[in-house]
């Protein structure tokens, strides 16, 4: 059998731990050379060397997606070192202040709730898919959440930006249309990763209750998903923001 995404190369970013690495992974398992990139350069190496180990195809650039050189940098790395760009994950990014309301919201945490996690998404797109438009193909992934769905109380910078994601998404997914590049969003929910332990101190029964299917997700579920989102098997889905979340947005 044929692996989904045999002989494309992928950026990912946000790639050294969590989602991304699962992401990683599951891309190389399917036959994809991946870019990553991470601010944080030993997890990330590591996530390349657990790809190398089952016999995939990988770089580490260090990338803070808030500067868009930095960036430019990371799919220019894919493009020269695997001449093309086929697919792109854009999964950096960051919680803020968990559990603090929005009159009490700390200015500089929510610049850098933005900064990272919507305005690094637009310098990832806008390098990525100047790359896709001159092979007139291409898939992007965008790491949204059910909290660019619903409101909530957790944190109103973390809500902002991830419904800022879903916008993106949708308007790049109808510019780029008709140029045979696809845009969607993933948006889980509670998933079993160092930054639910960060904002509610782990996955707790509590948590688990709160979807119908009554367990929290785990990050190779949404990998499975990124990794459908890239294939022809989704050939004709774009624009849409797609819940992973044991059925949480569905009560």
């Amino acid at each position: 059998m044929s692996k989904l995404l045999e002989g494309r190369v992928a950026v990912i970013t946000g790639g050294s731990s969590g989602i991304g690495r699962a992401t990683a992974l599951a891309f190389a398992a399917e036959g994809a050379r991946v870019a990553i990139g991470a601010r944080r350069q030993a997890e990330g190496e590591e996530t390349v060397r657990l790809l190398r180990e089952r016999g995939g195809e990988a770089v580490f650039v260090q990338t803070d997606v808030r500067q868009s050189d930095q960036v430019q940098r990371l799919v220019q790395s894919a493009v020269d070192r695997w001449g093309r760009l086929d697919c792109a994950f854009n999964n950096a990014g960051i919680e803020g202040a968990a559990m603090v309301l929005t009159a009490d919201y700390p200015e500089e945490t929510w610049r850098n709730v933005i900064d990272i996690n919507l305005t690094g998404m637009f310098f990832a797109m806008k390098h990525e898919i100047q790359h896709m438009l001159s092979q007139g193909r291409g898939a992007i992934v965008n790491m949204s959440s059910i909290a660019g769905l619903v409101g909530g109380v957790v944190g109103s910078a973390y809500f902002a930006s991830k419904h800022g994601v879903v916008g993106l998404t949708k308007a790049a997914a109808i510019e780029y249309g008709k140029s045979g590049i696809r845009v969607n969003a993933v948006c889980p929910a509670i998933i079993e990763t160092d930054m639910v332990t960060r904002a509610f101190g782990g996955v707790s029964e509590f948590l688990a209750s709160l979807h119908p299917m009554g367990r929290v997700g785990q990050p190779q579920e949404v990998a499975n998903a990124v990794v459908w989102l890239c294939s022809d098997r989704a050939s004709f889905i774009t624009g849409h923001a797609l819940p992973i979340d044991g059925g949480l947005v569905a009560q």
